[in-house]
């Protein structure tokens, strides 16, 4: 754990309870052990060593707890603070998402995209859990939208809105519900090609608020054009409303661009000026980012840099640095931040799967 959480959460003896007698009982010893003594649960997607694909809720500790099986490989993650229920993202250019109970009181439902969209791995409920928002690419059209899904009525999708963007990656959803933030991380894809990126020397990434409740237009910050190759990919809230966002760099690789910066409604985009040895350690990637709202930190992994960095979110100075080899999710921990990483590690415990890129946290 490098040394709050994103939202308020289910607290671990409510999970525990809300699980019921049923869900306890069918725990291994091992693993009913790990929750009770949980000071946090988590859920990741992963790789097993057969080469199928899952979800798990894991321990602090990096004890697994419970897996659910995928239809194929998940990205990112959402959960409803309100209801419980948690979502799994294909990964670009997959069509599904997986929406589960982590307590297993219901079947999982699986939903797809429409014919002319794909998901972008990411997505958010409302604060009342009755949406679901999801990025998406609306590939013939070369834009990005944010789809809109009833979660109260078996997760139908009841509409879109414009991301005002290209390759409209991660998004979070503020804490009144009022606003929709944006990571367009500018770079132009189609399922005909896979995962070629296609218009590298002519990215336009950006950063965007939406009205939830419309999706109007509130807010854009496109990056100058010295940056234009900095795909804005990540973001996470802090407890002042302030968007947190992490970057990938398109461009040379001896280049060394800002890789995070932060904003709030109203304001200019502002970079964090990391030390430069930081910056060549991120290795122009920066895969994952969550704010440690109670403690005022904020966490980052590289996996091309093997690195897992946290920051002090009011000064954007240094707090630490670690080598994790092939770091992939961050997640506000009880303490610090948790880290996951491709090579079986969450926190100090290697597990006989491989994490994928992201975590989320669902129980405090």
């Amino acid at each position: 754990m490098i040394s709050g959480t994103k939202r308020m959460l289910i607290d671990r003896r409510s999970f525990i309870k809300a699980a019921g007698v049923p869900f306890l009982a069918a725990l291994a010893p091992r693993s009913l052990y790990a929750l009770e003594r949980a000071d946090a649960v988590f859920a990741s997607a992963f790789r097993a060593r057969d080469g199928s694909y899952g979800i798990a809720t894991v321990s602090e500790r990096g004890e697994i707890i419970d897996r659910v099986v995928l239809p194929a490989r998940a990205h990112g993650m959402a959960t409803s603070r309100a209801t419980g229920t948690t979502v799994a993202f294909a990964r670009r250019p997959g069509t599904f998402f997986m929406a589960f109970d982590p307590a297993q009181h219901r079947e999982p439902i699986v939903m797809h995209t429409p014919e002319n969209r794909h998901f972008y791995g990411h997505g958010q409920f409302s604060p009342d859990g009755a949406i679901l928002y999801a990025s998406e690419n609306d590939f013939d059209g070369n834009r990005g939208v944010i789809g809109l899904y009833d979660a109260k009525n078996g997760f139908t999708r009841i509409g879109e809105y414009d991301a005002h963007g290209v390759g409209t990656h991660d998004m979070t959803v503020s804490d009144d519900g009022r606003l929709i933030v944006i990571a367009n991380g500018g770079i132009e894809t189609h399922p005909d090609f896979g995962r070629t990126k296609l218009n590298i020397d002519s990215m336009e990434p950006s950063l965007v608020l939406l009205d939830a409740a419309t999706g109007q237009l509130i807010q854009k910050h496109t990056m100058p054009d010295r940056l234009r190759q900095l795909s804005t990919r990540h973001v996470d809230l802090g407890d002042d409303g302030r968007i947190w966002f992490a970057c990938q760099y398109e461009g040379p690789r001896n280049d060394l661009p800002p890789l995070v910066g932060h904003f709030a409604k109203g304001e200019d985009v502002a970079f964090v000026d990391l030390p430069e040895e930081t910056t060549v350690r991120l290795a122009n990637y920066v895969g994952a980012i969550a704010v440690n709202r109670r403690e005022g930190l904020v966490g980052l992994t590289s996996p091309n840099g093997n690195a897992a960095v946290t920051l002090d979110a009011k000064t954007g100075r240094v707090v630490s640095e670690v080598s994790v080899r092939e770091a992939a999710g961050v997640a506000p921990a009880a303490r610090g931040i948790a880290v996951s990483s491709y090579d079986g590690f969450f926190e100090a415990l290697r597990s006989d799967v491989a994490w994928d890129q992201h975590i989320v946290r669902i129980s405090s």
